[in-house]
């Protein structure tokens, strides 16, 4: 359910980012940066709570988000918003184009948008211009263009948050669920659907609701709606006794349903969103088993739909037993404020205990990553509090581990004898994204065949909307990892969501086992795991396939401990 923290944070983003624009002092804009990541990791909603109860959060930041609280915005946020037109903010949003930047073409060059710099490159305006040599204008140029395939869409995280807000304020439905891409866990989602069961009065419930900006469409049966944020969410109502058939037609995907309509088509039969029909006779409609069931299949999972094979597995009853959140057992990629998180190791720790969790590692970063000033003697104190904690959860496994930096020679952090006292290790690219398919390539396997590495972190790199992935022969990474036994991660925080879901089934291909992690720098993070677990889904992983679903016996073997 998405909470208030969520839109505090974003607005004091926002405000930290004009302000930079601005020539505003560095110092303050990081504080807001700092006291936005701390509202956000905030476990309790900041409505509930005095406001400057929140760490970093001091008198003057108080005000403006107590002011956001009262009518959705602040002054200051207002007054930067009439000096920076949204589309020099969107040139931001273009991987390698930061605020300064975007703020010097705009005002010597008049762009201001992702589109007018393109223009502008095109005509070669940025030629000669200090800053902007051939590779960086390179770069520029596939930036936008990434941009440009992300910017209709929002990642899975935004949505859910959204569809989860949309159905907590709906009760009068007797039914009610999220379907399309959503249901289905994809990477990225263009709209919202929503069924359900109930009077036609929830349709003016929905039009009434406060995430209401515009109402696209009303009947009776169907209403659309727009977002603030520009997201449209369909409702439909749909009879009780179709339930089934309506889930499943409106959950897709199209190359899934068409695939299934074939072979429907093929014994005389049709499928509508009210049910399997034999002309006028309802085969079946109350449930998707039901209906899959009248085609001789086995139900298949919503993460599965994408005529990726599913649909000849279950006619065959051959499709794997999912992994599920339940069979996680442990979470071995998180941090906490001795670096970039937001929560302290007490609390990180306490929170996973409350999950049932069997074994918990704590990886902050190492110090390569030069900006979190991590240093040896820093981490072995960490390790000191962890083994004292290990006391007070004696049903949880706590590990000392690291996140260490894959170096543009693939070499890593702190040397072998100091490696060898972590539990657990997570080598992760976090520079140098536009090396060569090659020279990452050879990052990548020099990283695997390093005997103290036992998971790459966020392989590809990629942040949804923001940055690309990286180049890299991943079928030559695999066999390395499957080789060396090194695990790929799959990391659940939705704006990663990497390994994405086809490179899941390369690497499963070729033998490689996998760890689902939070990458959690806050206690709400450790709910993220539902978002990976999506992802390992559409993968076709089982539980065996995911190293922290393992008994711990099994898994301290894995890594050698």
């Amino acid at each position: 359910m998405a909470r208030a923290n969520d839109d505090v944070a974003a607005a004091l983003e926002e405000y930290a980012e004009l302000f930079a624009m601005n020539g505003g002092d560095a110092f303050r804009v990081r504080s807001y940066q700092k006291a936005a990541r701390a509202i956000a990791g905030f476990p309790d909603d900041i409505t509930t709570v005095p406001v400057r109860s929140v760490s970093g959060v001091g008198e003057a930041i108080a005000k403006k988000v107590e002011e956001y609280l009262e009518r959705g915005s602040f002054r200051q946020l207002d007054d930067l918003r009439k000096k920076v037109p949204q589309g020099v903010r969107r040139l931001t949003r273009v991987a390698s184009l930061g605020p300064k930047k975007a703020v010097f073409l705009f005002q010597e060059l008049g762009i201001d948008s992702p589109e007018a710099l393109v223009k502008a490159i095109g005509e070669g305006r940025l030629d000669g211009v200090k800053g902007f040599g051939a590779k960086t204008v390179e770069n520029l140029l596939k930036g936008v263009e990434h941009l440009a395939e992300h910017s209709a869409r929002m990642h899975t995280g935004t949505a859910m948050d959204l569809a989860e807000r949309v159905i907590a304020s709906l009760p009068g439905a007797e039914r009610i669920a999220y379907a399309g891409s959503l249901r289905r866990m994809k990477d990225t989602v263009g709209d919202i659907d929503v069924l359900a069961v109930g009077p036609e009065s929830l349709m003016d419930d929905f039009k009434a609701q406060p995430y209401v900006a515009e109402v696209v469409a009303s009947g009776e049966k169907k209403t659309s709606i727009r977002t603030a944020q520009g997201v449209q969410v369909d409702l439909r109502l749909v009879p009780a006794e179709s339930w089934g058939a309506a889930m499943m037609y409106f959950t897709g995907s199209k190359e899934h349903t068409v695939h299934l309509r074939e072979i429907i088509v093929k014994k005389g039969w049709k499928l509508s969103e009210y049910g399997l029909f034999d002309g006028d006779r309802v085969i079946a409609a109350a449930t998707e088993e039901e209906v899959f069931e009248a085609l001789g299949m086995e139900w298949i999972p919503p993460t599965l739909r994408e005529d990726g094979g599913e649909i000849a597995a279950a006619l065959k009853h051959e499709l794997p037993e999912l992994v599920t959140v339940k069979d996680l057992k442990g979470d071995l990629h998180t941090h906490t404020d001795l670096t970039d998180g937001i929560a302290s190791l007490e609390d990180m720790v306490a929170a996973a205990a409350a999950r049932g969790y069997s074994y918990y590692a704590v990886t902050d970063h190492a110090p390569d990553l030069a900006m979190h000033r991590m240093k040896l003697e820093k981490a072995l104190e960490q390790r000191e509090r962890i083994h004292g904690l290990q006391k007070k959860y004696p049903k949880m496994r706590l590990l000392h581990g690291s996140e260490l930096n894959i170096a543009p020679d693939g070499s890593v952090d702190w040397p072998a004898e100091v490696l060898e006292g972590f539990d657990v290790c997570v080598a992760s690219v976090h520079s140098h994204f536009n090396q060569s398919r090659a020279e990452m390539t050879r990052r990548f396997v020099a990283a695997c065949e390093n005997p103290h590495v036992h998971i790459i972190g966020h392989p590809t790199t990629r942040r949804i909307g923001i940055r690309p992935p990286v180049d890299a022969d991943w079928d030559e990474v695999f066999r390395a990892a499957a080789r060396t036994g090194t695990a790929m991660e799959i990391d659940s925080f939705p704006d990663r969501s990497d390994l994405p879901a086809d490179l899941v089934r390369l690497a499963h291909h070729h033998g490689v086992k996998f760890s689902v992690d939070s990458d959690a720098h806050a206690v709400p993070h450790l709910d993220n795991q539902r978002f990976g677990i999506g992802v390992a889904q559409r993968g076709w992983l089982t539980a065996d396939d995911v190293i922290n679903t393992w008994p711990l016996k099994r898994l301290l073997a894995f890594l050698g401990r």
